[in-house]
């Protein structure tokens, strides 16, 4: 696999705060109304639609910060999910092993040089380790929707899909 780091010109709590606005969390409250009513899948991918506008959403966030503060360690780190269940479906379909890489997983810190890091596996080449053509090509899809985000954020594109 290949890890994207990419350091961001701005400071750690400025982007996180427009990650967070650009990928909202997930309506767990909506959801699960549409899994509990057994709504059709069209309704499934409006109400992701509507949720999603880049695309992603949050599936959970993990701010590692005060637990390794303990330690001494001082620098900023939160740890996301980030994806979106419409398109891991098509994945799924052919190996729902794709759901150990789907959501995303992202890790946006502080470096030692007090530099904003976004660092994420580049979707494509953590699915084509799975070894199916056509989780492979979802997998190509997510690079260019990264993409996308990441420019809409002003840092990308990165992956050259």
């Amino acid at each position: 696999m290949t890890r994207l780091r990419i350091v961001v010109d701005a400071s750690f709590e400025e982007f996180r705060s427009r990650f967070e606005l650009a990928v909202p969390p997930l309506d767990t409250r909506r959801m699960t109304e549409l899994a509990e009513t057994r709504a059709s899948w069209d309704e499934m991918k409006s109400a992701v639609a509507a949720n999603a506008p880049h695309t992603f959403m949050i599936y959970a966030t993990v701010d590692t910060t005060p637990l390794m503060s303990l330690a001494g360690h001082d620098r900023p780190c939160v740890e996301y999910l980030m994806g979106n269940h419409v398109i891991a479906e098509r994945m799924f379909r052919h190996d729902p092993a794709a759901l150990l890489y789907a959501p995303l997983r992202i890790a946006l810190y502080e470096d030692a040089d007090g530099h904003t890091v976004f660092a994420i596996d580049q979707p494509s080449t953590v699915f084509a380790g799975l070894g199916d053509p056509a989780i492979t090509d979802v997998g190509l899809e997510l690079d260019r929707e990264l993409d996308a985000l990441l420019a809409y954020l002003g840092i990308g594109p990165v992956t050259g899909s």
